[in-house]
């Protein structure tokens, strides 16, 4: 699993962390109970603070991605299919509200949206 930092982002180092290791667990690229880099590794390789690492395992165990054995480490909880269901139309929904905002200030309709996800989803 490959976590970039990008110090050009407006989002907060821990976010990018958290987003990167969802995004690994949500993809199955990291599998049910496989073992996470210690918070003290992936600072090391990430060269930033162990406190930044604590907060992003911490909020993931906290939404329910992982969890934390004390003194084995912190490894990917069981899936629950609802959560990461959940977390994707959450995603989804960020999406359509920018599209929603980008329709309106140019006066593009909701029939020639539909029309271009149709065409787009059978495309693919």
């Amino acid at each position: 699993m490959d976590i970039i930092i990008s110090n050009s982002s407006n989002q907060p180092i821990f976010e990018q962390i958290k987003q990167a290791i969802k995004k690994a667990i949500v993809s199955n690229e990291l599998k049910e109970n496989e073992m996470l880099p210690s918070i003290r590794g992936l600072a090391q390789d990430l060269r930033i603070s162990v406190m930044t690492v604590k907060k992003a395992y911490d909020e993931l165990e906290q939404e329910g991605f992982i969890k934390t054995i004390h003194g084995k480490g912190s490894l990917v909880a069981a899936k629950n299919i609802e959560l990461l269901r959940e977390e994707q139309l959450k995603e989804i929904e960020g999406y359509i509200d920018k599209i929603v905002l980008i329709c309106k200030s140019s006066n593009i309709s909701k029939k020639e949206v539909l029309e271009s996800f149709e065409y787009l989803w059978e495309d693919k």
